[in-house]
């Protein structure tokens, strides 16, 4: 028997549905406790990092169960363009994905074939053995699915910012991610994502794919970028990660308290 089952927002809607830019931060972690502790912290989104971060399928869906009890939508980010992978991170409940190093058209096409099922695409069918269709729960699931996934492709070397417009302009594909790191390295520029080129890159690519009609965002830790993005019309922007704000403020706490007392004359009793 077919029921309708409960199902988080995709980002494409939360994108939508907000008049003003949305925020929020990866999770490389794969913890479950700092995802549901970030899902209450008021974030239009959390991206669960399964390209740099070190899990798997599994803790990915770990998260996702746990982030549904929340108001933030979750977005995965997957290791690679593979029609294998994107299939399997669908079938575990994933609505909205990135897809990491698109750089023109073919490879956007290619990723949007693997999330739709045929005759318009390749995703391989299994809604009765999976969470995606809430183990064929979800009426219509078959014939609906494609509305219910958002596809976000990652624009993030100097060949994709060239192909920027027919990226976001490929039939499929709802929003484009800007990666400044990697551009910065594509450029020769590595580890310089505030260097004018790579700032003059990353406005282009907002630029163009606005003109598309698709939202964009872009990736930016420094306060002073994500600013200077969401000026020039980003949609959305990433600002931390779950293992980035621990470095800091722990860094920091270390700093007040550690140093301080080293340079404290010693107490006598």
């Amino acid at each position: 028997m077919n029921v309708i089952a409960h199902r988080s927002a995709t980002f494409k809607e939360v994108i939508s549905q907000h008049n003003r830019p949305c925020v929020g931060i990866f999770l490389c972690s794969g913890d479950e406790t700092v995802a549901e502790i970030c899902a209450g912290a008021g974030l239009d989104f959390l991206l669960i990092d399964a390209e740099h971060g070190a899990m798997g399928l599994e803790t990915v869906q770990r998260q996702l169960r746990t982030i549904a009890a929340y108001p933030t939508v979750p977005i995965v980010r997957v290791a690679q363009n593979d029609a294998t992978v994107i299939k399997q991170y669908l079938d575990a409940g994933a609505q909205s994905l990135i897809v990491p190093m698109v750089n023109d058209r073919a490879q956007a096409e290619a990723a949007v074939s693997a999330v739709r099922y045929p005759p318009l695409g390749i995703r391989g069918i299994g809604a009765s053995l999976s969470r995606s269709a809430r183990w064929n729960r979800v009426g219509e699931y078959l014939q609906n699915a494609d509305s219910l996934i958002t596809l976000v492709v990652q624009i993030e070397t100097e060949t994709a910012v060239g192909n920027a417009a027919e990226i976001a302009g490929t039939d499929g594909v709802a929003g484009v991610f800007i990666g400044p790191a990697d551009l910065s390295a594509s450029m020769g520029l590595l580890g310089q994502q505030d260097h004018p080129r790579v700032v003059e890159a990353v406005l282009s690519a907002i630029k163009a794919c606005k003109e598309a009609g698709k939202f964009v965002g872009v990736n930016a830790f420094a306060e002073q970028m994500a600013q200077k993005y969401l000026a020039a019309g980003a949609d959305f922007v990433n600002v931390a990660a779950d293992v980035s704000i621990l470095a800091r403020h722990t860094e920091a706490l270390a700093a007040k308290y550690i140093s301080a007392t080293a340079t404290a004359p010693a107490a006598s009793y």
